[in-house]
Order: structure tokens, then sequence, then C-alpha cells
């Protein structure tokens, strides 16, 4: 395979993975319609890369506008990132996550299909395992998300399973992936969410910038050793490699649908977290404690041997190297991509 459709390609996960497809040689088009990303990436994307990438401003829920880049495009396989991703906003907003998420993945599975378009990597995520009971967490572990953006990412993935049941000739790899973390070593592609973080990193790093105050902590009577959650942190270069490795298994093996957790494989509270951001930037994150926050979970992270063993995928970059680029970033962008 040498063309590769990325949706939400200029996204913080999606514009890191098409920099790693390019310099390993893959054509990439990007289609995303900007809804939580900036159109200033792809001009870096292209610095980066020294390569003009395709960019398509369009909503993949518009089957006619997304049918007009696969006739232009001789598509080979599919990274499907686009969707809304806030967990606590899809409690806030249930009706939006169902309608943006499972609409524009069905949209794309149509389109994809009548263009015989079949490979599909999929950006899943570790919410779908829900409440579990142990640690860590397998791919064959009981599924259950705890808030509508889960339930999106759920769902997707059955409809994937359901599809490619039906249909011997798809083959698809969904990514359950933990929580990204860093930046291109660059320092000028990272993580920029458009108004309040929903993440912990670009909050730290936005406190830590002067562009916030302090850092809300949501929640310390969590069961764990210093009362607040317990997160699988994985560097976002270290990410994007993934997703190639998924593409070249796809290349290789005729798959149908396999799952994949993409994680580090060890937890991190969120104050140890801050401990290990108040070292690359060098000095405290002042912070408050506020209530739970609907939807979170007191621990997760992950078991990745299975996609150690079938994608020879294994994280490379340490904590303290996730943080520092983190911070690399955001030092050289206060104000991210929209000065």
């Amino acid at each position: 395979m040498n063309t590769i459709l990325v949706t939400g390609g200029l996204g913080f996960i999606g514009s890191h993975t098409v920099i790693d497809l390019v310099k390993q040689g893959y054509s990439v088009i990007i289609v995303d319609n900007l809804s939580n990303a900036s159109a200033k990436v792809l001009p870096v994307l292209e610095e980066l890369s020294q390569k003009k990438i395709p960019f398509y401003p369009v909503d993949i829920r518009e089957k006619k506008e997304l049918e007009k880049i696969f006739q232009e495009h001789q598509i080979d396989a599919v990274i499907h990132f686009a969707g809304l991703k806030a967990v606590g906003e899809s409690v806030q907003k249930p009706l939006s996550y169902y309608d943006n998420n499972l609409i524009s993945t069905i949209t794309l599975l149509e389109v994809m299909e009548e263009y015989s378009v079949r490979k599909l990597v999929f950006s899943s995520s570790a919410t779908v395992y829900g409440e579990p009971e142990k640690m860590p967490l397998l791919e064959t572990d009981l599924t259950g998300a705890t808030s509508p953006y889960g339930r999106t990412k759920l769902w997707i993935e059955q409809i994937l399973q359901d599809l490619c049941d039906a249909n011997d000739a798809w083959d698809v790899v969904a990514l359950r992936y933990f929580n990204p973390l860093g930046a291109h070593k660059s320092g000028d592609l990272g993580e920029d969410p458009k108004g309040i973080p929903n993440n912990l990193a670009p909050y730290i790093t936005q406190v830590g910038v002067g562009k916030l105050e302090k850092l809300h902590v949501f929640g310390n009577d969590y069961p764990t050793s210093d009362g607040t959650c317990v997160r699988d942190y994985i560097h976002v270069l270290d990410l994007a490699a993934g997703h190639r490795a998924a593409i070249t298994y796809l290349e290789k093996e005729h798959c149908r649908y396999e799952i994949f957790n993409l994680g580090s494989g060890s937890g991190f509270s969120v104050l140890e977290m801050i401990k290990s951001f108040e070292k690359a930037i060098g000095k405290e994150i002042p912070f408050v404690v506020d209530s739970r926050r609907a939807g979170d979970i007191p621990v997760s992270y992950a078991d990745t041997k299975k996609a150690e063993d079938k994608l020879g995928w294994k994280v490379q970059k340490t904590i303290d190297e996730m943080c520092a680029d983190a911070w690399r970033w955001q030092k050289k962008h206060p104000d991210g991509f929209e000065p």
C-alpha cells in the first residue's frame, strides 16, 4: 500500500502519524473539518516532511464531498482519527457525540466499500473497557464504556466487527490506545486544543506558560496510592509508530478484524504527572482539587504483549521525555497555532 487517507489528520495524533507515514515513504491525503484542529498545522507538516500533502477541509459526514476525494485519488487504506473526543463534554452533549462519531464512521465505510478500499486502521480508545475489575487491561477483557464518548468507540468497534464478519474482503485493525502525551522533537508540532483543555498534559503546560492560572485536579479520593486517577501515558511519536505498524500489518496479513492495545504498560497518577512536568518546566504547578469528573475511572493501564508480538511494536519513550517534549512545544508556541 502506498497511499493512505488520514481522517482527522490535522489533529494531535493524526498530524504526528502523518509525519511518521510520510517519512517512511507513504503518500498521505488528509481530510479534516477543523472542528478541533488548525489549518496552520498543514504548512508545519509540509515543512517538517519536505513534502506537499493534499488536504481537504471536509466533514466526512458529507458523503458527496468524501466521494470526490476517493474519485481524485487511488487510495489503498484509511486511518480513521476523525471524531469528537472529550469524555466530560460527551456527558454534557451526548447527541453531538453520537451524531458526529457514529454517522461519520458509517459514511466513511460506505464510501470505502463503494470504491473497494477495504483496509482500515481505527482510532479506538481504552475507554471501551468501562470499569475494569483488574489490571493490566487485555484486548480480551470485557467492555462496557462509562461515557457517551466511550460508547461511540465501543459501538464503532462492533460495527467494524460486524462488517468484517459479513464481508471477507475487509481487513480492519482497531487500536485501543491510552493517554497520548508529548510532541514532535522540533517543538513545532504538538497538542493545541481549542478552548480549555480536556486532557491533563496541555492543561499543565498552559498553566506552566502562564496561559491558565492553575490546574484543576478532578478528585483526590480514588482508591489509588495518592487518591488521584492513574493512567497509562504514551508518547505521541510512539503512538504514531503504532499506526504505521498497523498499516504494515494490513499489508502483510489478511487479518479480517484485530484489536490491539497501544500503551506503555504502566500507570502514573495525576500527582505523579504534575511532579514530572514540574521537573521539565523547572517550577511548581499550582493546582486545586475539585470534585470527581463524570465518566472517569480510578485506574487504567494496558497489557501490550499482543501489539509487541503481532505488530512488532513497543514504546520507546519515557515519561520524562514525554513531559519534556510537551513542554518544549508549549514554551515555543505559548498560544499554539493561533496566536
